[in-house]
């Protein structure tokens, strides 16, 4: 690092007391390090990050976070400290810290425990902080599962979310870990367990997701939240084992497939069901993860099963075999408006369906068809379907005009840029008065900071110490605001040449939209498009910037302003009408039923 180099500056205090050093006094010491080793160019050169009212045993910090994305962002070579617990008092967190700062090239300094991973001995201490932060991992896994075993052989629900068919009954406490904690078993729900042997009747008879998905959406049979079961969580249901009744077949299966079975033969009593430990590995933001079926944790429960153990296991076996069989459908190719056109009747999306047949340019015939409709075969939704080809190109079509000087597109951004910009003016005249208030505060700062330092007397330090705290508390207040109003003007902007970019991009769009690719066309129509949607007799296009206020049992009325809403009658004769001079009104999209 060099002076050229740019440092953060991460200060922190739990409480706004005048014990310890204040979050000023942590910045002012690491300013103080970096110009004294970094010289003075470099301590001008910084970032300030200051949480005050936080506690260290955990990250979960603001402006550590947003240090966090700005390292991500690479703003920044170095992290410099007042002391390592300013960081944090774990030392796992720590350890992952440094991990992580050395995977984006980015040094710590704490200049308390001269710790520096600039230099050879600081990287030395990091990469053992890293052997100590493996070896806490590790710990807590071997800890975690220890822990599941011993609760597996209590046989009792963990909490958390309880399974369709069951709710949680607090039991007795047991004793895990030498910790006291309360026990809980899942007690019977009979109406949703009727629900359970339905699925897994159901499944069994039709061997397919889809068609089990269909029955319950046609029979209206929902979730224990009021949801539409999805093929997801149905097949989330037939591989829980919570429902498989502790049978000879299901002692049998888990004696083959699992290495860690708790329960003796003589528990499978043909009543109880069973508990599994240790099937996902879940990790913040991201999906959870099936761990292999042999490192489950088997054990018979207290509750009582629903299905028999050769239902479930064949529901395995048929899921397995599915799976095996699957290849992913072939789409459309060609559809342009796949995540874009809404069913006005239901809200669901609609979905692309290519046809052999062909239109009378060769192009073969996809339909837009409501995935509700789908799904339910037409008894929880009958909306009509769309021509694809057809409605495409009048898409494309209505998108050409938007350049035109005169368009209703153009007339509103105009509006909306002109608009922007006097709120922008406002808020540069708003930022400037904070910063003129941040600077003298700063500067009154600094006095009371050099005046500490030759204060005579107890009672005099105290007084300045309490003008210190209240300094401080007064400069958190007005960076917030500058934070709050930098992030509305930055929200808010539209320079000039960012409206002429949207202008030429319209303009250029409106030229070579025929010779580019499909792909080329949906990244153009998703960068204006909001949502299309079909009620059974027009199309509604909202751009983005509209204000389209509409909701699920709202009907869609022309809008002004970025919104085109037009009707298109259906055609009872297969004849398109697809040229290029007729009017969007005039285009006729054929239904198929």
């Amino acid at each position: 690092m060099n002076e050229n180099s740019i440092f953060a500056i991460y200060s922190r205090k739990s409480k706004y007391t005048g014990k310890g050093e204040s979050i000023e006094t942590q910045i002012e010491l690491c300013r103080q390090y970096i110009n004294a080793h970094f010289g003075e160019k470099a301590a001008e050169n910084i970032l300030v990050y200051e949480d005050e009212g936080f506690s260290g045993g955990n990250l979960a910090r603001p402006e550590f976070k947003r240090m966090m994305a700005d390292a991500q962002s690479g703003k920044f070579s170095a992290i410099v400290v007042y002391r390592l617990d300013r960081i944090s008092r774990s030392v796992g967190d720590f350890s992952q810290l440094i991990e992580t700062l050395n995977e984006m090239r980015i040094s710590f300094i704490s200049i308390r425990e001269q710790f520096d991973t600039s230099s050879p001995m600081g990287r030395a201490m990091m990469y053992i902080a890293s052997v100590f932060s493996q070896l806490e991992r590790e710990t807590i896994a071997e800890r975690i599962r220890d822990n599941m075993q011993e609760l597996a052989k209590t046989g009792r629900w963990l909490g958390g979310n309880t399974p369709t068919g069951y709710c949680s009954e607090s039991m007795e406490k047991v004793t895990i870990d030498d910790k006291v904690k309360r026990a809980y078993k899942l007690k019977l729900v009979p109406e949703e367990a009727d629900i359970i042997e339905l699925i897994f009747k159901t499944f069994i008879e039709t061997k397919s997701l889809t068609k089990t998905d269909a029955f319950l959406l046609r029979n209206g049979i929902k979730t224990k939240k009021g949801n539409n079961f999805t093929r997801f969580a149905i097949k989330t249901i037939l591989m829980n084992p919570v429902y498989m009744i502790a049978d000879e077949d299901a002692y049998l299966y888990w004696s083959q497939h699992s290495d860690a079975l708790f329960s003796d033969k003589s528990e499978f009593d043909g009543k109880r069901g069973i508990m599994a430990y240790n099937r996902t590995i879940q990790r913040p933001g991201k999906a959870i993860k099936y761990r292999p079926i042999s490192e489950w944790i088997i054990s018979v429960g207290f509750h009582p099963g629903i299905v028999p153990g050769a239902t479930w296991i064949l529901a395995q076996e048929l899921l397995t075999r599915n799976r095996s069989k699957q290849f992913r459908k072939p789409r459309s190719n060609v559809a342009l408006l796949s995540g874009l056109l809404v069913c006005g009747n239901c809200g669901d999306y609609m979905r692309p369906k290519l046809t052999k047949r062909t239109n009378s340019n060769g192009e073969f015939i996809y339909t837009y068809m409501c995935s509700t409709k789908e799904r339910s075969t037409s008894t929880r939704c009958n909306i009509k379907n769309l021509n694809g080809n057809t409605l495409d190109k009048v898409i494309i079509e209505e998108i050409k005009k938007l350049p035109r000087d005169d368009s209703d597109f153009l007339v509103q951004l105009s509006k909306t840029h002109k608009a922007i910009e006097e709120s922008a003016r406002s808020y540069e005249t708003c930022l400037e008065s904070l910063k003129k208030e941040l600077s003298q505060c700063t500067k009154e700062m600094d006095v009371y900071l050099k005046t500490l330092t030759i204060a005579e007397g107890e009672a005099a330090g105290k007084h300045i110490i309490d003008k210190i705290n209240e300094l401080d508390k007064r400069l958190q207040s007005i960076r917030v605001r500058i934070d709050e109003m930098t992030q509305l003007a930055q929200s808010h902007a539209l320079s000039q040449m960012e409206f002429d970019l949207i202008k030429d991009l319209l303009a250029r769009f409106q030229v070579t939209i025929d010779d580019m690719s499909v792909e080329e066309k949906r990244s153009i129509l998703r960068t204006f498009i909001k949502r299309i949607v079909w009620d059974g007799k027009r199309i509604s296009l909202f751009l983005f910037g509209s204000d389209d206020g509409i909701r699920p049992d709202a009907p869609f009325h022309t809008n002004n302003g970025f919104n085109k809403s037009t009707k298109i009658e259906p055609n009872k004769e297969k004849v398109f009408d697809t040229s290029a001079d007729v009017p969007l009104c005039e285009h006729s999209i054929f239904n198929t039923p």
